[in-house]
């Protein structure tokens, strides 16, 4: 199998390390590559898809939206969620779906977070779209710095809209943006207000937002097991093959700075 991730940054993805643990726990052999890539590479990637030179690619920031724009059938979840972080080429189709939105339905159904909590989502983006579409019927914020994107996604969604900045008491805080990457911090009492917090950004060092929300004994989720159960999921969906997830999320901590 010849499998990739494209999207821009991406050196710093730990994708490859993850599912070289799924291969070899599902006795494939294969490949999987981080290709830094643009609307047109990810469109040169696709045509590769339809042609078998790709087994099947994952897609990540700044080319969700695009991928959407390019597959010919979506599955339920990539519907909801408007984009596409997974691709592959079946029954004559290039199809999408949207891995994403399957780990934040299995976060929020976990039991991790209390049943009745509000979610506050930080972003306007692709994976601000499929935290909405995985967070059931909880009452969901969306808060981004375009307040435009914000009450555009909130709209779509029935949701209520908060300014950039703004808490909600005893909402799970889901950090859709890159903040946190580069030691970047949230706005000052988003997490002292929340009951909880998911992070997708994750870096060699845990992220200040974690950091802040496990000193205060918040339930959390870090991007490293976010990041491990869309992986989980984009490979049961192109194998058909369900691996364990521990030893992903092992991978994706350990990986060593190579999504």
């Amino acid at each position: 199998m010849r499998l990739a991730v494209l999207g821009d940054p991406v050196a710093h993805s730990r994708s490859p390390a993850i599912h070289a643990v799924a291969l070899r726990l599902a006795g494939l052999e294969g490949g999987y590559e981080a290709i830094r890539a643009d609307e047109a590479v990810l469109g040169e990637a696709v045509e590769g898809l339809e042609r078998g030179q790709f087994s099947g690619l994952n897609v990540t920031m700044p080319l969700k939206e695009a991928a959407r724009g390019l597959a010919e059938r979506a599955t339920s979840d990539a519907g909801r969620a408007g984009s596409v972080n997974t691709l592959r080429y079946a029954d004559g189709r290039v199809e999408g779906h949207s891995s994403d939105v399957t780990a934040f339905r299995e976060i929020f159904g976990g039991g991790r977070f209390g049943a009745e909590d509000e979610v506050l989502i930080l972003g306007a983006g692709g994976s601000a779209r499929a935290a909405l579409a995985g967070a059931g019927e909880r009452r969901v914020h969306v808060s981004s710095r375009s307040e435009s994107k914000a009450a555009r996604l909130a709209a779509a969604h029935g949701a209520a809209t908060v300014g950039w900045g703004a808490a909600v008491a005893g909402a799970v805080v889901v950090n859709a943006t890159p903040l946190g990457m580069s030691g970047e911090e949230l706005a000052e009492g988003v997490l002292g207000a929340s009951s909880g917090l998911i992070d997708l950004p994750y870096g060699d060092e845990p992220t200040w937002a974690v950091s802040a929300a496990a000193g205060r004994g918040l339930p959390t989720v870090d991007g490293f097991e976010f990041l491990a159960r869309q992986a989980a999921e984009s490979f049961r969906w192109w194998t058909g093959i369900s691996v364990s997830l521990r030893p992903l999320i092992e991978a994706a901590r350990d990986g060593g700075g190579n999504r």
